[in-house]
């Protein structure tokens, strides 16, 4: 039972937090419904590979806390475990990075500006909510499990080569 009230509480955040932050708010600040869309060559589809790598990416972290850390990613429901298996072995914060390559694609995708600003906007309460709520909540709940797993897995460029937890 736990593993379906994981899985269904990180679906739901799934589609309020990055759905929203990553779908519903780029749609509506780009000029989306103007075809052709970019006229830049090469940006449509070095957009689209990095929306739908993104993408992948993003849902793969989410399986992962529900299935490995029988949680969600939302702090009213945190995992049981420390996550630290798939994706989170080359990088500590795989969702954001996703959300913001996904983003950054729709900027490719439509020429925006506003859309690279609002990556950029992003970023910094993204990196500011890891460093200042997300980081000491993680050291605290976790203790020397997340310092060791924090010492050897970079935040927000991804490792080449997994990190194996001996």
């Amino acid at each position: 039972m736990r593993t379906f009230s994981a899985i269904a509480g990180s679906t739901a955040f799934f589609i309020a937090a990055p759905g929203v932050v990553a779908g519903l708010v780029p749609w509506l600040l780009s000029d989306h419904y103007r075809l052709p869309w970019s006229t830049v060559p090469g940006f449509v589809p070095a957009g689209g590979v990095l929306i739908v790598a993104a993408a992948a990416v993003l849902l793969h972290a989410f399986a992962r806390f529900a299935l490995e850390g029988l949680g969600t990613p939302a702090p009213v429901a945190p995992t049981e475990k420390l996550v630290i298996g798939g994706i989170y072995r080359h990088v500590r914060n795989p969702m954001y990075v996703a959300v913001l390559s996904i983003i950054l694609g729709q900027a490719l995708l439509f020429s925006s500006w506003t859309l690279v600003a609002y990556a950029i906007i992003g970023a910094v309460v993204m990196g500011s909510f890891v460093r200042f709520y997300e980081e000491p909540t993680l050291a605290r709940r976790y203790g020397a499990d997340y310092e060791t797993y924090r010492r050897n897995v970079p935040g927000w460029l991804p490792r080449l080569t997994p990190w194996r937890d001996e």
